[in-house]
């Protein structure tokens, strides 16, 4: 293994909940392995990322309540194809060259359980999502 890979891996965040056995698909195991501990250690970057989002479209979203804004971000990732590159992008940077290839190998459905853990780690936070702490 490079240093890269090493300097990656070392980096993430053990997630001892993350469970891996033999009956698990390929697909699973490597959200498990890779998916799980690149989007928790890129948390505070993907809050800020979904923070721009927002702004840029006028701060909308802060004048929803609760259910809206949950609506709000899955709409966000799921729709706007700009921006859910780039949150994939900001994830897939993580990944060491081994961890890329196997990704290549099945991209389309790696990339759908990519952002619906996405989706589900900034509905959970929502609360982090203040007007009053937007810098300004």
């Amino acid at each position: 293994m490079n240093d890269r890979s090493s300097d990656l891996l070392s980096l993430r965040p053990e997630l001892p909940n993350a469970r891996i056995n033999d009956e698990m698909s390929r697909d699973e195991r490597f959200q498990n392995t890779t998916l799980r501990p690149v989007i928790k250690f890129q948390n505070s970057l993907l809050i800020a990322a979904f923070r721009n989002y927002a702004q840029k479209h006028k701060n909308v979203f802060y004048g929803l309540n609760l259910p809206k804004r949950l609506g709000y971000i899955e709409h966000a990732i799921q729709k706007d194809m700009k921006f859910r590159n780039s949150l994939k992008g900001m994830i897939i940077g993580q990944f060491t060259v081994e961890e890329y290839e196997l990704y290549i190998q099945n991209s389309s459905a790696l990339n759908k359980r990519m952002m619906n853990m996405v989706i589900e780690r900034l509905k959970d936070q929502v609360q982090l999502f203040d007007l009053a702490e937007l810098p300004q």
